[in-house]
């Protein structure tokens, strides 16, 4: 299965902030849409990502304040990204290996979406079911 399939499944939606806005209200935006991390945009240009990582590490553990703090002192600015073509085994093993939760999928150098673990842990066991399933059929044949 590609990211491609994935977002056809899961919808393209983005929620992205500005760099210039403070933490905490990109915590309302995070909270609203119930999201874990949100996008940091200028315009159409990726520009990092902020996840509730980045905020307790950041900002909690630290004793600084979210309504003081712009969210570009703290955001992700090595961002890992993926392509619409990208298999779900290479999006497991990206974000295993550099430790996120969160794959902005980007197309020509445009976001068209956002993967999260939980997106690539459904999208497999759908998988696996489908398998399941099949041999199911094949032995009882």
């Amino acid at each position: 299965m590609t990211v491609n399939q994935v977002l056809s499944t899961k919808g393209r939606e983005i929620f992205a902030i500005l760099p210039s806005i403070t933490v905490y209200e990109a915590l309302k935006v995070m909270g609203v849409n119930n999201i874990g991390a949100v996008l940091i945009m200028e315009g159409k240009e990726l520009k990092g990502v902020l996840s509730e990582r980045d905020y307790a590490r950041k900002i909690v553990l630290k004793d600084k304040s979210s309504k003081k703090t712009v969210v570009s002192d703290i955001m992700e600015k090595d961002i890992v990204t993926v392509k619409p073509s990208d298999n779900l085994d290479y999006c497991m093993e990206l974000m295993s290996t550099k430790r996120v939760k969160h794959l902005p999928v980007l197309e020509n150098d445009l976001v068209i979406g956002v993967i999260s673990m939980s997106d690539v842990v459904k999208s497999i066991m759908e998988i696996q079911k489908e398998t399941i399933n099949h041999l199911n059929t094949y032995i009882s044949q």
